[in-house]
């Protein structure tokens, strides 16, 4: 049997994981013990990126080390998947599906997913107001073993988006490192920006993935599909995002990764991306243009357990990655400010390291991995020396079905803290001594700052999901200049 670790990552929406090959099934997928759905329907035909990997050996890995009254897995193993749907279930135009799965037989599928965000700031920050922006997103997919048996396992991933809006923290709420806003940023007001266009290979009898092209890191990098139904850590948390070597989604770069299954319940995964600065390249397609600065060298271990009779499943995952673009010194360069200090400043590549793990503490009903409630935390440090934001913790909950009757709705809490790099700080401070501007959006020596998130995701017809949102950031730029600021909003995705 299949566990869901080898899941891959929906490119339309970052985060949001593909459902693994399963060899049994005692209910159906996205159903409850009853019959009734859960918040884990799925129609493949609205998603392709999926990689179906089996294990090296049916062996387990740290999961042998648990009590066997712990260690579900030592039983049987879950056939079902591990995601967070990017809308409700099904499409607004049902009328077109049997076009659509005409297309899949012959080794083509697409989706037409559209995204709005709007949010207030009702309370502190710089001042009351709103902030809207939209993205359309265009995937398709080419199997091409379907079109050529001499192709068996290669497909090809293309992704067009377009993105248009203004965000909430620069205008109303004033910090610059962190979006309350999820569809914002890096692809700028372009009609049609190219995120995806990259290959996939499955080989050694489908134990490796292989993709190479160009592509985000955050597909399946430092990411997970809980972390994503957050507007705030969609589609990495926020100490990667702001790396300029870490390609978060929709930035792309040239790269390939590699991925395997050492046993059913562990998965590696190793890339080598081309690194540029973020804001190079925006629209996505002048590859001339871009000016490459290093290398990045990612590699991530993830287990996978599944505990007590009631299969809770667990997903835990350690990453690193180094950087080996050489980047100036986060004390800034003030020469009037360090002539007392001269040889102090120095370049130095960047390593980042992140922890992220979520477990189900309680099943509702069913075997669907999303059928009940969560709990999640993570860690991400990024070297100080050269780093904005040296260290960021996180924790929350995730409730599906939480409401009796509303078994596809979706509650989520999450409390997020981010200091900024120390090193970053002694700069600053040595600049306000010497009497030097901070910049115009720095209102003083920086240190932490702090968001609590909370929204329900409403499923409320087939293809269009609801989802009130509520944001409270303490401290936002950083510093006590703005002590907090309070903002609402609502998302709306629809899926044709």
């Amino acid at each position: 049997m299949k566990t869901g670790i080898d899941s891959g990552t929906d490119p339309s929406s970052p985060g949001v994981v593909i459902p693994p090959r399963s060899t049994v099934r005692t209910t159906k997928a996205g159903q409850t013990a009853t019959g009734a759905t859960a918040g884990n329907a799925y129609d493949r035909t609205n998603h392709h990126h999926a990689i179906e990997l089996d294990a090296l050996t049916d062996q387990e890995g740290l999961s042998w080390l648990l009590p066997s009254e712990v260690d579900a897995q030592r039983r049987t193993d879950m056939a079902d998947p591990y995601y967070v749907p990017t809308g409700a279930a099904g499409h607004l135009l049902p009328q077109i599906m049997p076009f659509r799965q005409r297309l899949q037989q012959k080794g083509f599928t697409f989706s037409l997913t559209y995204k709005a965000e709007g949010m207030a700031d009702i309370d502190g920050g710089i001042r009351r107001g709103m902030d809207y922006v939209h993205e359309f997103t265009l995937q398709m997919n080419f199997d091409l073993g379907k079109m050529s048996r001499s192709l068996d396992g290669w497909t090809i991933h293309t992704l067009v988006m377009n993105r248009a809006g203004r965000e909430v923290s620069h205008d109303l709420v004033g910090d610059y490192y962190v979006n309350l806003m999820e569809v914002y940023g890096l692809s700028g007001h372009v009609v049609a920006h190219l995120v995806d266009f990259y290959a996939e290979k499955k080989m050694l009898n489908n134990r490796l993935d292989v993709t190479f092209g160009r592509m985000s890191l955050t597909h399946v990098f430092a990411t997970s599909p809980l972390i994503c139904s957050f507007m705030v850590t969609c589609s990495a948390p926020v100490a990667l995002k702001v790396d300029p070597g870490f390609a978060v989604y929709p930035k792309a770069t040239w790269g390939a990764r590699a991925r395997f299954r050492p046993t059913r319940d562990t998965a590696i995964q190793v890339g080598a991306y081309e690194v540029q600065p973020l804001a190079d390249g925006p629209s996505g397609w002048a590859w001339a243009s871009e000016t490459p600065t290093g290398l990045m060298l990612p590699t991530e271990f993830t287990w996978e357990p599944f505990l007590t009779h009631d299969k809770l499943p667990g997903h835990y995952v350690v990453g690193y990655a180094h950087d080996t673009t050489r980047y100036p010194d986060a004390l800034g360069t003030k020469p009037a400010a360090l002539v007392a200090q001269p040889g102090r400043e120095r370049s130095a590549p960047m390593d980042m390291f992140w922890f992220e793990s979520d477990q189900m503490i309680y099943r509702m009903g069913g075997r669907g991995q999303m059928a009940g409630g969560y709990l999640m935390a993570g860690y991400i440090h990024n070297t100080p020396h050269v780093a904005s934001i040296s260290d960021e913790a996180y924790g929350g909950i995730s409730f599906n079905g939480l409401i009796p009757g509303r078994v596809t709705d979706r509650l989520g809490i999450l409390y997020s803290w981010y200091h900024v790099s120390d090193r970053k700080r002694e700069g600053q401070m040595l600049a306000q001594d010497a009497g030097l501007s901070l910049g115009s959006t720095v209102r003083g020596p920086q240190t932490d700052s702090h968001v609590i998130e909370a929204y329900y995701g409403i499923d409320t017809c087939p293809g269009l999901l609801i989802q009130p949102e509520f944001q409270y950031m303490i401290r936002p730029g950083e510093t006590s200049h703005i002590p907090n600021a309070a903002v609402v909003g609502l998302k709306v995705i629809a899926s044709l």
